[in-house]
């Protein structure tokens, strides 16, 4: 069991409703015999420098309450710590996707999770990715990226406060469909092979599945050292709306304009300018110019708590 325990909450998550949650969490918390404490995050990447901080002060685990990007944010921190201080992350899932948390096998049910974490007897290294732009800018990503279609997706989902979960990435997906239908002449060059198209979406997927959804990869597993790229080539709305219920399926890999791959080194170049998430956090927004950015799996690189 660990000895000090930093659990940082988003308070917004779920649409402002983790912070309820979390205040009916306290008495799972108290049990704890060791020394624990709670932060706050009161603004975006804020998660970031707390868990830094909390490698920092000598914690041996640090708990992501909230959702993806929480988590995202959180292991971002202990990322740029040394691999001998990082402490070991656990995950509550309580936002809109939880895709990590699904990824690892971590219960929806917050109460049961808290509790398995702080217990932290099943804990198992993942393999993280790091994106590096032209610019030298650099980010972890622990479950999938997205460049296209899905990163626009995510930008459009940020800005639908009135609905929540799965149901907001389906509205967003739709819009996009609609709105922002414009395939990239894109360049893709990994460890195993070359290849050039025309590409409404590439996903470089670390776990199976996005969106809170979207079984994208239904067969990536984030400890096997490699990821799996998903790649859609140019295809009319018609088709991309018909490719959606099987992306929520995983059945979309028997359609012809449906590329897949596994990789170890990534690196892609684009005629347009690429629209990313990360987690699904934004990387970059509408306005960017960046047109080249490379990809990498750096196995076993954090021990996490497993369902």
């Amino acid at each position: 069991m660990p000895r000090k325990v930093k659990l940082i909450l988003n308070p917004i998550a779920d649409m402002g409703r983790a912070w309820k949650t979390a205040n009916d969490l306290r008495p799972i918390a108290q049990e704890f015999s060791g020394e624990l404490s709670w932060s706050g995050t009161v603004y975006p990447t804020h998660a970031i420098e707390l868990a830094k901080q909390a490698a920092e002060e000598g914690y041996d685990l640090v708990v992501a309450m909230g959702g993806d990007g929480t988590v995202h944010e959180v292991m971002n921190g202990l990322m740029q710590v040394p691999a001998e201080k990082r402490p070991i992350l656990a995950v509550v899932p309580i936002g809109s996707g939880n895709d990590f948390a699904y990824s690892i096998g971590i219960t929806k049910k917050s109460a049961q999770a808290l509790a398995h974490a702080l217990k932290a007897e099943n804990i198992q290294p993942v393999d993280i990715g790091l994106l590096t732009d032209e610019h030298g800018r650099k980010e972890y990503v622990d479950n999938t990226l997205g460049i296209g279609f899905d990163a626009v997706v995510t930008i459009r989902s940020h800005k639908l406060p009135i609905v929540k979960g799965f149901l907001m990435y389906l509205t967003a997906v739709i819009q996009t469909i609609i709105l922002n239908h414009h395939p990239m002449q894109m360049k893709v060059e990994t460890d195993a092979e070359t290849w050039e198209d025309k590409v409404i979406m590439l996903t470089l997927c670390n776990g199976p599945r996005e969106g809170g959804g979207f079984m994208l990869s239904p067969d990536s597993k984030n400890n096997d050292g490699s990821m799996e790229y998903v790649a859609v080539t140019k295809v009319s709305r018609a088709t991309m709306f018909r490719l959606v219920p099987e992306f929520m399926n995983g059945t979309h890999m028997r359609f012809k304009q449906i590329r897949m791959g596994t990789f170890k080194k990534l690196t892609l170049t684009s005629d347009l300018p690429l629209y990313i998430h990360a987690d699904g956090e934004i990387f970059t927004n509408f306005g960017s110019n960046l047109k080249k950015a490379s990809f990498e799996i750096l196995p076993q690189a954090l021990r996490v708590v497993h369902g």
